[in-house]
């Protein structure tokens, strides 16, 4: 009597309970193993399926670094930190290079609003919650919001204290030392989590 094989679905479930591939390559090298008559097109439209149907969650695989440096160069992973750089030069560039004429100066009150009512709490949020999971968007965005409005005057308040005092010069100098000193702290934490994965998955 002819054995009748199991829908390759199935099949794929039993392997990936029972033998734990790291990666569809190596998935896929099972498959071949056991159903050699399985075409690369078929694999694919099977874990397509499964994972539409939820059955099969697929993660990107992790990026190999060697270093915070290299870390760096990874641009869909830290593509906020850039943002944040970019935003906070252009704040600057802003208020000592463009003339405060109409309309030029539109440009300076929505970067600065951006500096100093979204950034201080954006870069806040990143270097507290790293991994990304612990807040949706929306209590991100509130919570980046309210820590910019609470820390923004809490540096004022203490740069009232400082032979410098509430000034253009301090604020702006303030401001940038803290959100781009957070963002760092947030891309160090990003990476501590990055080469923990590694090595669990060594």
């Amino acid at each position: 009597m002819k054995k009748v094989e199991i829908p390759l679905k199935e099949f794929l479930i039993q392997r990936i309970v029972a033998q734990y591939p790291r990666t569809m390559g190596e998935l896929f090298e099972i498959v071949k193993e056991k159903r050699p008559a399985t075409s690369e097109r078929e694999f694919i439209q099977a874990v397509k399926e499964l994972r539409d149907t939820g059955v099969l969650g697929l993660e990107l695989p992790i990026p190999e670094v060697r270093s915070y440096r290299s870390y760096l160069k990874l641009f869909d992973e830290n593509v906020w930190f850039y943002l944040v750089l970019v935003t906070a030069c252009a704040t600057l560039l802003s208020i000592y290079a463009l003339p405060s004429i109409y309309p030029l100066v539109i440009i300076r009150w929505i970067l600065g609003s951006i500096f100093v009512l979204f950034l201080p709490g954006y870069v806040t949020v990143q270097a507290l919650f790293p991994e990304g999971k612990e807040l949706d968007s929306i209590e991100r965005v509130a919570l980046t919001i309210g820590l910019s409005l609470a820390l923004t005057p809490l540096i004022g308040l203490v740069l009232n204290y400082t032979p410098w005092g509430i000034r253009l010069n301090p604020i702006v100098t303030a401001l940038t030392l803290f959100t781009i000193g957070l963002a760092m702290i947030g891309t160090v934490r990003r990476y501590g989590l990055l080469s923990k994965k590694l090595t669990r998955q060594r």
